[in-house]
């Protein structure tokens, strides 16, 4: 990525400016401004993650970019974050919301604001950016969201398919282990010890929570704004990669919102585009320009002259671990949903065959170690997070094939599996594979998706299966932009088990699948000559961060030190398979601030064959911060286990200052499955 030098202005940054909310509570903003522009657009960034050393670099390459491009940049902690007053309780909270509301209310009245606001944002920042888009603050005039989501229960890190997700104990322990940290003194003053402490006394695991309502209630459908799209009228902007746990989500945003909107999906993994661990990276704060100047300063940029949806549509592969560049090309539709993608029905048929002909009926209980190859859920693009050669799962599973394509076939949009079924069991769930097959017999993951079969008339209404009983269900699988290369067979691949994306049922369930009945539906995409004229990216550019210095990768390595990274252990005598999901390991100094950050984390799951009631997650999170007053440390593991009516948490807490221990807590928790 070429860092930029020349700019149309100068740059004036302040450290820490106070947003002080009708309440009295004040939020930590800092600012960057461009010199000499008068009064400028505001663009917010509204996170909890710290923005004096969680995200500092980042924050500098982007926001300094678009600042002397003539935009006023403030990244903003969430109350009880970072250096801001309050506690914080949960994500997405509707105080979060009416904060972000009055923030925006403020920031449009100073001096050096004309009144108009975007929010920018992924991840969470792109969650409350169209949140508070709905609740139609007059000075949001648009919003640019990446790698986020309309709909809290369906498409995030809790659910999957009303399936309990591996990312949800892991994600509260991620959570917890950063929301008992110390503010900076530098910032806050003598008052920073009152605010730790009544942070470390607030800090309560999530999935305590989140466990408490495994339906789609109400508790989801706050923060979820498909559940009435007609609430946000401003311009939108949605962007995600295929690599991403959120790429769904852009297409549901241009298909509910009916306000002007684009969309952008790329091959990246949970990244902006233009910071990207899976190349091609685009010139993505050149986009982002295009867009507000477009909208915040009425300057024709033709973007909204271009199709309503861009898409990487992505080849081949063959199966890796790690990918660190996708092969493709750009495609776009007019608009979405597209008239021109045709839905084409594939029948699940006798011997195996999909597309032909089927009267019988076929079965299957999968073994728990099926899932072992399917990689992260949520992906950074980093070492070892892509599912592996499917074959391995295909052999605890159902798998349908094509005869070999007479010539290429692509899809964009989200495939169907319709599904008729008995189970033995009155609860079961199903994952749904779609898989490229190369001539060698290689077999790489395109498409993926999951139901809890007792969710089979809706998440919100979940009811046991009648053992013996013929039911019907509709699978999603995740949407996708894929080309199946002629002399490639494609197959769909159905399990009982998929460990440990998906927490298994109570029992081991067997499915009884009735052929013909039963169809996997893809939505192919017929060639569109418009394609070779679409408008080519700029390449990537972004400000100069202020130095950190990595002193992991500057120290000589320890040839004894363990290797990070996703790995499967499985145990050939007692049955037992171990999957490790390292979280983050990083030890960075930050001269301009005077501080170093140290962090490890680790998410373990466990589960022996036979025995689903011996599924287990385990976590482990150390976080330091060394500053000029102190070493503050956060030390914290978890598990998550269950029997066959509950699910079952622990938790141990312990804070340090200087090596003594200055708070503890510990938690033991029973939470009733419900249907799950």
């Amino acid at each position: 990525m070429q860092t930029r030098t020349d700019y149309p202005f100068g740059l004036i940054e302040q450290e820490n400016i106070w947003v002080p909310l009708p309440d009295g509570t004040r939020l930590a903003g800092r600012l960057w401004r461009p010199d000499g522009a008068g009064p400028v657009p505001m663009i917010l960034e509204y996170l909890p993650y710290r923005k004096r050393d969680g995200t500092r670099g980042r924050d500098e390459a982007m926001h300094r970019y678009l600042a002397r491009h003539g935009y006023a940049c403030l990244r903003l902690d969430i109350r009880g974050t970072g250096d801001s007053d309050g506690v914080l309780y949960d994500e997405y909270t509707v105080q979060e919301q009416t904060d972000g509301v009055d923030a925006i209310a403020w920031l449009a009245a100073q001096d050096w604001c004309d009144g108009q606001v975007a929010m920018y944002g992924i991840s969470w920042g792109g969650f409350n950016g169209l949140q508070i888009a709905a609740r139609q603050p007059p000075a949001l005039k648009t919003i640019i969201t990446v790698g986020s989501t309309d709909d809290r229960y369906a498409t995030d890190i809790h659910w999957v398919g009303g399936c309990l997700s591996k990312d949800n104990f892991d994600w509260s322990s991620t959570m917890f282990a950063m929301q008992d940290l110390p503010p900076d003194p530098a910032i806050v003053g003598a008052a920073w010890r009152d605010m730790w402490a009544a942070r470390r006394e607030a800090n309560t695991p999530w999935i305590l929570t989140w466990l408490r309502h495994q339906s789609r209630d109400d508790y989801w459908r706050q923060g979820s704004v498909c559940e009435d799209f007609s609430r946000i009228t401003i311009p939108v902007y949605a962007v995600s990669g295929w690599a991403d746990n959120y790429s769904e989500a852009v297409p549901r945003l241009l298909a509910g919102l009916t306000g002007p909107r684009r969309g952008l999906i790329g091959p990246w993994a949970h990244s902006f585009p233009h910071s990207v661990t899976v190349e091609p990276a685009i010139g993505w704060l050149q986009e982002v320009l295009r867009w507000c100047d477009h909208w915040l300063k009425g300057r024709e940029t033709g973007i909204m002259d271009e199709p309503m949806l861009r898409v990487w549509m992505q080849d081949h592969v063959p199966p890796r671990t790690c990918y660190h560049e996708r092969p493709g090309r750009w495609v776009a539709e007019d608009v979405w949903p597209s008239p021109r993608i045709r839905p084409e029905r594939l029948a699940l048929g006798d011997n195996g065959v999909l597309g032909g002909a089927g009267t019988g009926q076929a079965r299957i209980c999968s073994p728990l170690w099926v899932g072992l190859t399917a990689g992260e859920v949520g992906r950074y693009g980093d070492e070892a997070e892509w599912a592996t050669d499917q074959r391995e799962d295909d052999g605890g599973s159902l798998v349908f094939v094509t005869a070999p394509l007479a010539e290429p076939l692509e899809i964009l949009g989200a495939p169907q599996l319709e599904l008729r079924f008995a189970s033995d069991r009155p609860q079961a769930l199903v994952s749904v594979r779609v898989n490229d097959v190369a001539p060698s017999g290689a077999s790489t993951r395109v498409a993926i998706g999951h139901l809890n079969l007792c969710h089979r008339h809706g998440h919100g209404s979940p009811q046991a299966l009648v053992p013996g009983q013929a039911e019907s269900a509709l699978v999603d699988l995740d949407d996708i932009a894929h080309s199946f290369p002629a002399g490639h067979r494609i197959a769909v691949s159905i399990s009982t088990v998929y460990w440990p994306i998906a927490w298994p049922s109570p029992e081991l369930a067997t499915l009884t699948v009735q052929l013909g009945d039963s169809a996997l539906t893809l939505p192919v995409r017929p060639s569109h000559p418009a394609d070779a004229a679409l408008r080519v990216f700029d390449p990537p550019e972004a400000a100069a961060a202020d130095p950190q210095h990595d002193l992991q990768h500057d120290l000589p390595p320890d040839p004894a030190a363990p290797v990070l990274r996703r790995s499967v252990t499985r145990d050939l005598l007692t049955g037992e398979s171990v999957v490790d999901f390292p979280r983050w390991t990083y030890a960075t100094e930050m001269p301009a601030i005077g501080q170093t950050h140290r962090g490890t984390g680790l998410a373990r799951y466990r589960i022996t064959e036979g025995d689903p009631l011996s599924a287990s997650c385990e976590t482990h999170y150390t976080v330091q911060i060394e500053r000029p007053d102190g070493i503050f440390t956060h030390e914290s593991t978890g598990a998550l286990t269950c029997d066959a009516t509950h699910f079952i948490v622990t938790m141990r807490l312990r804070i340090s200052e200087n090596g003594a221990e200055v708070f503890a807590r510990d938690w033991h928790e029973r939470i009733a499955r419900d249907h799950i």
